[in-house]
């Protein structure tokens, strides 16, 4: 059995100061017609255009207030309390968020048979909804709640409305939507929050996501190993790769001779491990490959 993995963030000093080739998006579609059989890693770069922000800017640098981490999650009812809040009023944002143009060219380049699957890093759900299938969701989803005292799972609409009716006037400040669908509140904002109870066993809920700290379920550790094992290349899009259970893939992939592209703008962890990188919006370099390859397929009709 592979040995579960754990998100956590490594010291950005210690990247590799690397360069790498530049691609353009005809570099893109030249990849994808002599690997069929390519895997996307995802990040939150790909749902930026949906407008859920991403975590780091283009040096890697975290952007937003440090995320709740697993630990203190678990240990602490005010931590919670903390937490509820936040996503109590983040929820609406992501709730709201759209597929882009990046999500529905990547299902139409599965559609066309380029594309083995999708592991994504983002909890948004939105690779699904536009339609693409074979998909690893590596840090779980957003859409549901799971209770870690009795194992209930709620789906995050009812869990919502809980919240509203044990906190029907509340109201706090909202500084920004973090990409994990919280809101950043000023200190003390939440203390008068009412965190809602497992309507099974009134125990802890928690969001069906790995926090910052936790591991990822062995048994998503081996659907993405088997299926780096079954691809023949990876495309990574929107990612800078920090988080550990991102680059592990890559490294993965690396180690077993698959070559490792890249669509993100700015630098990556992996960048000393890749064959080049298209530095380009995700959905712009993505409709640019599909129409290229579109164009492609298409017979040539002969002039009369």
């Amino acid at each position: 059995m592979a040995q579960p993995f754990t998100t956590r963030l490594p010291e950005f000093r210690r990247w590799p100061d690397a360069s790498v080739a530049e691609g353009e998006a005809e570099d893109l579609a030249d990849f994808l017609m002599k690997h069929r059989r390519t895997l996307v890693l995802s990040g939150a770069g790909i749902s930026a255009a949906s407008g859920i922000p991403a975590y780091r800017d283009g040096e890697g640098r975290w952007q937003h207030s440090q995320p709740m981490q697993y630990q203190h999650f678990m240990g602490s009812e005010q931590a919670r309390r903390r937490y509820w809040a936040r996503s109590y009023l983040g929820w609406p944002r992501m709730r709201a968020a759209e597929p882009n143009p990046a999500h529905f060219a990547l299902a139409r380049l599965q559609a066309l048979a380029y594309l083995t699957g999708v592991v994504t890093q983002n909890v948004d759900g939105l690779h699904e909804r536009a339609g693409t299938a074979d998909v690893i969701a590596l840090h779980g989803r957003l859409s549901r709640v799971h209770c870690q005292d009795c194992g209930h799972y709620r789906h995050r609409e009812a869990h919502q409305q809980a919240l509203e009716a044990l906190n029907p006037d509340w109201r706090a400040r909202v500084r920004r939507v973090n990409p994990d669908g919280d809101a950043e509140l000023a200190d003390g904002d939440y203390a008068t929050f009412h965190p809602a109870p497992c309507p099974e066993c009134g125990g802890r809920l928690k969001p069906d996501v790995v926090m910052f700290g936790e591991n990822v379920p062995p048994p998503r550790v081996e659907a993405v190993r088997a299926a780096v094992n079954q691809c023949d290349a990876v495309l990574v899009v929107g990612s800078s790769l920090v988080v550990w259970s991102g680059y592990r893939i890559v490294r993965q992939a690396h180690q077993a001779g698959r070559p490792v592209i890249a669509i993100n703008q700015g630098r990556t962890r992996a960048d000393d491990l890749l064959h080049f990188k298209v530095a380009e919006p995700c959905q712009d370099a993505l409709q640019r490959c599909l129409g290229i390859l579109t164009a492609r397929s298409r017979p040539e009709v002969p002039f009369p």
